[in-house]
């Protein structure tokens, strides 16, 4: 009998053996995503099922280039990037408390900037954005209930679900950019997007079969 990872990369496999956009391969990532999601690092942070949701966006569109079975299980695989993303969330929400704590340049002792880098964010981007993206956008731009538009941040109907799911779909705008592109904090933007926006997203998933 097959264990979990014997399962796990035996569906890598056959998946990434068939065309990208075909139903076969569609079904065989979303058996992964199902037989994975249960085995996967957890945590109560606010910001966790916003980094769970870009783990699993980033595995349907990098599975088939980034994951080497040499170095690890899939479980390891995915929850290494899980784990970066969370970093990501967190520095970045400790980078907002410190500017409003203290307005300055996130700078170190000799007075140059700090820039965190990320293993990920240098491995090259997939030529092939994968079905369950297309479907994910396609949705949320046709909104055909209009339920994305009008659920926004209150006094800024511009902000809305919609906006930010297109927005958050890989590759990602940040936090910070759309920070800055709203003129609204980090916390208001993320916590909104937490509570309103993912639930949305995570039942159009499971509507679709997906998750």
């Amino acid at each position: 009998m097959q264990t979990l990872e014997e399962n796990l990369r035996r569906l890598v496999d056959e998946a990434c053996g068939y065309p990208t956009g075909s139903p076969q391969r569609q079904k065989r990532l979303t058996q992964i995503i199902r037989l994975a999601t249960g085995k996967l690092w957890k945590e109560s942070t606010p910001y966790y099922q916003d980094a769970l949701q870009q783990t699993w966006l980033y595995f349907c569109a990098h599975v088939c280039g980034a994951y080497d079975p040499a170095r690890g299980s899939v479980i390891t695989w995915l929850n290494a990037y899980l784990r970066w993303r969370l970093q990501d969330f967190y520095t970045q929400q400790r980078e907002e408390n410190a500017k409003k704590a203290l307005p300055s340049v996130n700078q170190s002792a000799s007075g140059d900037r700090i820039e965190t880098i990320y293993p990920e964010d240098k491995l090259p981007a997939s030529p092939d954005v994968p079905p369950i993206l297309e479907m994910v956008k396609s949705w949320a731009e046709e909104d055909i209930d209009g339920e994305l538009r009008n659920t926004y941040i209150k006094r800024h109907p511009h902000v809305n679900c919609q906006v930010l799911i297109l927005k958050r779909l890989p590759p990602e705008v940040s936090w910070k950019e759309l920070s800055e592109e709203y003129n609204l904090p980090v916390s208001t933007l993320s916590s909104f997007y937490q509570r309103q926006c993912l639930p949305r997203l995570r039942n159009f998933a499971e509507n679709e079969g997906y998750l």
